[in-house]
């Protein structure tokens, strides 16, 4: 099995690297992609364990990007971690979420919400790219919230009052970037029904024309409608289709393998890419 979207505790998840694809050795995943939030802080961790389990490791990024006026979310895989260009990107996006989540701890704050920065940061693993799941840890350690999904539901989806958006790259400008890396850049759930829709089908083949190699179809925030029209652009633009679980450890409900990826998608991924190799 090939799950090419999850999340370690680099970012938005709770697992170590290693911890990540031991679960993933252990979930009977022969390959697995590690994609944290704007960074590639956790490939070297999840490379070595990778090795150990004999777990097939694609190293990646989630990024952080905007069509328009839409929060998209772009996968990259097996992009150089060194390219100058797209580092820049990255670090201004990690950097950026820092006095974002700030405004909203404070406003959350002001409201009467038990919580500080300090009971944030206690959820944040040194080096971490940070996000609303950690203030979202904070209140469930705080007892204000039961899970994650809880808080994300009442106070931090997209549209609530607390929401503050941060720095995020043209998603067809991150598009070339990757490429320009060596990279394959695939569109993350682009129709989940659980939060804003990102993208049309224009969006999609203005993106095609930027570069963009692939989108995810098979996504637990899919729905049958969203999955047969993902279908539809991938044949349409010939882009790579993926499934993933978006794991997260205990952050979300999402188990690793409940989507997957075919062979045949990631041997295309794989031809594209001039970065880096998978890890075998």
């Amino acid at each position: 099995m090939i799950d090419l979207h999850t999340h370690s505790s680099r970012s938005d998840g709770t697992d170590a690297p290693a911890e990540l694809v031991a679960q993933a050795a252990q979930a009977g995943l022969g390959t697995l992609a590690i994609t944290d939030h704007d960074t590639t802080a956790g490939w070297e961790e999840a490379a070595e364990a990778a090795r150990r389990h004999g777990v097939a490791l694609v190293r990646g990024a989630e990024l952080s990007t905007r069509h328009r006026w839409r929060s998209v979310h772009l996968l990259a895989y097996l992009f150089d971690p060194t390219d100058a260009a797209l580092l820049a990107e990255m670090a201004r996006m990690r950097d950026d979420r820092v006095p974002r989540l700030q405004r909203i701890v404070d406003r959350m704050a002001a409201d009467g919400f038990d919580v500080t920065w300090a009971d944030v940061m206690a959820q944040v693993e040194e080096g971490a790219s940070l996000g609303r799941p950690h203030l979202a840890d904070a209140l469930v350690a705080k007892g204000i919230a039961a899970h994650r999904n809880e808080v994300f539901d009442q106070w931090l989806h997209n549209g609530s009052a607390y929401y503050e958006p941060h720095y995020a790259v043209e998603t067809a400008e991150a598009v070339r970037l990757v490429r320009a890396a060596g990279g394959v850049p695939v569109v993350a759930h682009p129709f989940a029904t659980k939060r804003q829709r990102s993208l049309d089908g224009d969006d999609v083949a203005e993106l095609v024309e930027a570069g963009l190699a692939g989108i995810e179809v098979d996504h637990r925030d899919h729905d049958d409608d969203g999955r047969a029209f993902a279908r539809k652009l991938a044949a349409r633009h010939d882009l790579v289709p993926t499934g993933s679980s978006d794991f997260h450890g205990d952050g979300k409900t999402n188990r690793l393998g409940e989507n997957t990826t075919a062979r045949e998608s990631l041997a295309r991924i794989e031809a594209l890419a001039t970065g880096v190799p998978v890890l075998r």
